[in-house]
């Protein structure tokens, strides 16, 4: 099967917001932990470490599901890859 620019143009899209999303990750998953201590101020009332720990991470983690999920509906339907059972 040979690919369309169109489809190149949709996996090129999906790769760069895959790893774009996989950087975010790693960022905080890897970075932030291991600054944590560094980064001493109050956040919302909290240690910024803690707070990082214990529901900055998870949120940030539901954050880029939840753009994923968007931005490949929306690429879906761009390039007419789409289920169609919205």
């Amino acid at each position: 099967m040979r690919l369309t620019n169109m489809h190149r143009r949709y996996w090129h899209k999906n790769l760069s917001v895959t790893a774009l999303l996989l950087l975010i990750w790693f960022v905080v998953t890897f970075v932030v932990s291991y600054f944590a201590r560094a980064l001493n101020f109050t956040f919302f009332g909290w240690p910024f470490s803690f707070w990082m720990g214990a529901q900055g991470a998870l949120l940030v983690y539901c954050l880029i599901i939840g753009f994923y999920a968007w931005y490949m509906n929306r690429l879906d339907i761009e390039h007419d890859v789409a289920d169609g059972d919205d």
